[in-house]
């Protein structure tokens, strides 16, 4: 069988750097020490979800593209002879700073990154302040173990996003993500956020006849400016197969490497009985360049 090994890093974050490089370093090497060929770290995974406020001081935390993080994980990627998609706040030119996830080859290299394209504006996640929207595109990125489609946290939410990475040949989708509750809201209204988060994705494994890779962080992490009740990551980092299934999933406070086999042949399996991109009507869809029919 055409399989391949993912892992799923799933870990809570603190102010120490270090203590966070550390976190998911070691999380790698328990993934590989179990065969992971690919393994996959959560959204801005070396410090705080720092973008509860808008703060000019966080700025300092960006890092340019080669950088500390591309240096670290990109040897141990080469000492693993794995692939690895991390998540940094990149440093573009002064004044001008993304949302990054950079893929890492087997042999260290920079395979590829994806700037998020999807930059929200909430209560709690002003990424707005923080982040210029992507430029490159839903381009999917080429390594040694196949063709990945990296999106981050809110592009998830978007069936536009995973249908262009599908359009352009990605192999499977991959979300790393920093998520969370409002500690405020009720036990319902949280169930109803996070079974949301999960069902969308899920539906774009269906719709695109892909898999879906998501990985979340986990633990509370405080409002800095005392505004809100901060943020309560849940967890829940997962997998689908190309007809939604759930594959695997985490817990929703437990640090965790969920590893999970692929089957890489399932695709063109399921999208010979499912024939979405076939049936497709490219000729009606123009309002979808629209922002809204009114």
């Amino acid at each position: 069988m055409n399989t391949l090994k993912v892992a799923l890093v799933q870990h809570n974050c603190t102010a120490n750097r270090k203590e966070n490089v550390r976190k998911s370093s070691d999380g790698i090497r328990r993934a590989a020490a179990q065969g992971a060929q690919l393994v996959v770290l959560p959204e801005l995974h070396c410090g705080l979800y720092f973008c509860q406020t808008e703060e000019t001081a966080c700025f300092d935390q960006a890092e340019t593209i080669p950088g500390p993080s591309t240096e670290v994980f990109g040897a141990l990627a080469r000492e693993l002879g794995i692939v690895i998609v991390t998540s940094l706040f990149e440093k573009r030119a002064p004044g001008l700073y993304h949302n990054t996830a950079v893929v890492l080859e087997k042999d260290g290299s920079i395979a590829g990154k994806y700037r998020k394209m999807h930059i929200p504006d909430d209560p709690g996640y002003y990424e707005k302040f923080y982040f210029t929207p992507g430029d490159l595109g839903f381009t999917p990125i080429d390594t040694s173990i196949g063709r990945l489609g990296v999106l981050v946290c809110w592009d998830q939410w978007y069936p536009e996003a995973a249908r262009l990475m599908a359009m352009a040949g990605a192999e499977m989708l991959i979300y790393p993500t920093a998520i969370g509750y409002d500690p405020n809201d009720s036990p319902d209204e949280q169930a109803r956020q996070r079974e949301a988060w999960i069902t969308i994705q899920r539906g774009h494994a269906v719709a695109n006849g892909i898999p879906v890779l998501s990985v979340n962080r986990i633990g509370f992490e405080e409002d800095p400016s005392g505004q809100t009740a901060g943020a309560r990551f849940w967890g829940s980092s997962f997998a689908t197969g190309c007809q939604g299934e759930l594959l695997v999933r985490a817990g929703q406070d437990q640090e965790e490497e969920l590893l999970v086999e692929i089957d890489r042949a399932r695709s063109e399996a399921v999208r010979r009985i499912w024939p979405y991109l076939r049936d497709r009507r490219i000729d009606a869809y123009g309002d979808l360049l629209r922002r809204y029919r009114d």
